[in-house]
């Protein structure tokens, strides 16, 4: 299950459940600005590709809450 991680690795921002992110597979997660204008689709981390991150339906953040671990690179 994704972690859904709250803040972009780069400019930090905090970033909602279902706002729009990136991750890679490692989930390094990134906000939109940071992954088309900095990263270009591309984690700085491990060099594979971001993909949007899916949204977890509302009816079950209260059984499966998104993470409070906060990205940082």
């Amino acid at each position: 299950m994704l972690q859904i991680r709250p803040n972009c690795e780069t400019c930090h921002c905090d970033l909602a459940v279902d706002s729009t992110a990136y991750i890679c597979t490692f989930e390094c997660t990134f906000c939109d600005t940071c992954t088309e204008n900095i990263h270009i689709l591309q984690c700085p981390n491990c060099l594979g590709n971001l993909e949007k991150r899916p949204i977890r339906p509302k009816a079950l953040l209260a059984k499966y809450p998104p993470s409070t671990k906060r990205g940082s690179s």
